[in-house]
């Protein structure tokens, strides 16, 4: 018997199987149509009374339920469409719960979200451990939180342990459900679920199950959630993040009041969640990621790329070394690196204590030896540079340098050899000039430090051919990065960003502005630093001559670098002290404009204005044609808040790109 095209109901033996499949989709998503599909099947279930009990198993191998459509949710524009939403889901799952028959959810592959929900809503839960099983409630991570009776269901069966695994939106593996007492039943992975399932619920009807459903005592419910509270608020640095905050008031207020009450609490709870920007933003994030998580994907369709058998680094200093880590325990082929003699031994003892402190955090496998004879170490163009198939270019930022390397460089390699610069200020045009067959010479540029950073932007200069992009690319799906791609540009998508928005910031404090509330402005934004300490960590020098190189003067970046002040890890000197305070004595070298003191909403607008206007301008000169990659490049290089969803989708949150430039970016 069919209900529709997702949910098929057929019979054995007194006992309902329904059987659901988005045919066509990876993964069972609660959409309109399935929504609207599971009210009538649950509609048939209340009047069937030849029914002993009922099933529900996905059609898919690996995928029980995922939740809710993103997409849909994204869309929401206002508190009645979100209600009437709300309202449609949670109507078929509290029937569901009240069915005069039990009800059993048999669980293989993710089972997340409003699908943990769906199977909360049954009498009982099965699941098969595999690889593919994973369990929970990821919504906070996507800026919302368990809105289809989540928050009240899962503290009621599992007590106060749903509050973590809410909050932090934890995924578990069967047996870890098991043991939590989320599921009822686990089987190995070569059961038959369905047979198992049968098995299952002839018990729970015969009532020899021993379903454990202890009462739980909430008590102590206010002292913990406050601690969970004060956990948030640490972790996203003071901000009231909708998602968590609302999550926490449904959980605390709503498991004091009975099930029905606490539901409509959740409901009243999650609208205001679902139309804010914060959560919008968060999806946002969600999507982008998903769009650059597998460099593979951005290839040009069909393409075969160039095999990476062994590589070679040009550069043994901080960005050269974090190149070999990621090429070592990622590729796990050999490497050449070459620079000066006395650059050489330091950077292999570098190499190898990130690369041991990496298997003591249990992060890599491979025995450090085995990576670190992959290693050659040379101050020569030797023979070992015949076969190599990728060379990555990090010496110091000069062109002359660059010049002189590449004349030395082309030949000593092939001519099918690709050929990367991961200069972060020098156009990738102007060095081609330098490098036999310039098509096979493109951007990598990296950023620091490189192992715990994932954002690479490929650059293609004006003689990059289309197939070196595709390899670089190809490269670094390999080393598990996650890509932007642009046309050259003086600093490229990211720097180009960042640069204003650092200026301006030293700008708002030679106008009397306390380089603690330049910076706090922006922390209370919620960028991982403030501009001004960012400017220290990055190193004053490297900004200062990339500025220089830009021909852009800042007298105090000058003044402060001219005092050998180069950021506090650099030379020991910067604007901070080692307690993080400011230096007192960077006081006197910032060029005073008089006092134009503003307020913290005031700097946190004039430095996201600085960004904005680069990005319509990156856009306008199709330097990129997709503000997501604008918003990828922001929120994985720099720690732009994703709950805003990067930059240009801010914008169009808060109305101020229609304000500056009359359209949205998306």
């Amino acid at each position: 018997m069919s209900v529709g095209e997702i949910f098929k109901l057929t019979k054995d033996d007194g006992i309902g199987i329904v059987t659901f499949d988005m045919v066509g989709d990876a993964m069972n998503t609660w959409t309109d149509k399935a929504i609207m599909e599971f009210n009538e099947l649950v509609g048939l279930l209340e009047k069937d009374e030849s029914l002993a009990g009922v099933i529900f198993i996905s059609g898919k191998p690996n995928n029980f339920f995922a939740g809710a459509n993103l997409k849909m949710i994204a869309e929401i524009e206002s508190e009645e469409e979100a209600r009437k939403a709300l309202d449609y889901l949670h109507d078929p799952f509290n029937r569901l719960s009240e069915l005069k028959i039990p009800s059993l959810a048999a669980i293989h592959g993710h089972c997340l979200g409003g699908g943990l929900e769906f199977a909360l809503a049954c009498t009982a839960r099965i699941a098969k451990e595999s690889a593919a099983t994973l369990i929970g409630l990821p919504e906070c991570n996507v800026g919302l939180f368990p809105g289809g009776g989540g928050t009240q269901r899962l503290p009621r069966l599992i007590g106060y342990g749903a509050i973590e695994l809410i909050l932090r939106g934890k995924m578990l593996p069967a047996p870890k459900a098991l043991e939590n007492g989320i599921i009822d039943r686990l089987l190995p992975q070569d059961a038959d679920l369905l047979a198992e399932a049968k098995s299952f619920l002839a018990a729970i009807i015969e009532g020899t199950a021993d379903l454990k459903r202890p009462k739980q005592d909430f008590s102590q419910i206010d002292e913990i959630m406050e601690m969970a509270r004060q956990g948030v608020l640490k972790a996203t640095k003071g901000r009231e993040i909708p998602g968590p905050m609302l999550a926490i008031k449904s959980i605390q207020e709503g498991v004091k009041l009975p099930l029905s009450e606490g539901l409509e609490l959740e409901k009243e709870n999650f609208v205001k969640v679902a139309l804010s920007n914060e959560a919008k933003g968060s999806i946002n994030t969600f999507f982008i990621k998903t769009l650059t998580d597998k460099a593979k994907s951005m290839m040009t369709k069909g393409f075969e790329p160039k095999p990476l058998k062994k590589a070679a680094v040009l550069g043994f200093g901080t960005m050269g070394r974090g190149i070999v880590i990621e090429i070592l325990r990622r590729m796990q082929v050999p490497v050449i690196v070459k620079d000066i003699p006395e650059a050489l031994e330091p950077g292999k003892e570098f190499v190898r204590k990130i690369l041991e402190g990496m298997v003591e955090k249990k992060r890599l496998k491979v025995p450090v030896d085995d990576l670190m004879n992959l290693i050659t170490t040379t101050s020569e163009y030797v023979d070992e540079f015949k076969d190599v198939d990728i060379v990555i270019e990090a010496v110091f930022e000069d062109i002359k340098i660059k010049e002189q390397v590449y004349k030395e460089l082309c030949p000593a390699v092939s001519d099918d050899c690709i050929i990367a610069s991961n200069t972060s200020s020098i156009p990738i045009t102007s060095m081609s000039q330098y490098v036999a067959k310039p098509e096979r010479f493109g951007g990598l540029h990296f950023f620091s430090p490189v192992w715990k950073m994932q954002l690479v932007e490929v650059i293609r200069g004006d003689e990059t051919g289309q197939e070196t992009v595709d390899n670089l690319l190809n490269f670094v799906a390999s080393i598990r990065k996650r890509p932007i791609v642009c046309r050259d540009n003086p600093g490229f998508v990211v720097n180009a960003l960042l640069f204003p928005y650092l200026t301006n910031a030293i700008t708002y404090v030679e106008e009397g502005n306390p380089i603690e509330k330049v910076d706090g402005a922006m922390t209370s934004f919620g960028m991982p630093l403030g501009p001004i300490r960012l400017t220290d960590e990055v190193g004053i020098d490297v900004i200062h001559k990339v500025l220089v190189g830009m021909d852009v003067e800042q007298k105090t970046l000058s003044a402060v670098v001219n005092d050998g002040r180069w950021g506090l890890k650099k030379s020991g000197k910067g604007f901070f002290l080692k307690d993080g305070s400011v230096d007192p004595d960077v006081l006197p070298l910032i060029d005073s404009k008089g006092v134009k003191e503003k307020t913290e909403e005031e700097i946190q607008l004039g430095l996201f204005k600085a960004m904005l206007e680069v990005g319509k301008d990156l856009l306008d000169r199709h330097i990129v044609d997709d503000p997501r990659m604008i918003d990828v490049g922001m929120i994985w290089g720099t720690g732009f808040p994703p709950d805003k969803g990067g930059p240009m989708k801010w914008a169009d949150l808060t109305g101020l790109s229609e304000e500056m430039f009359g359209k949205k970016f998306y």
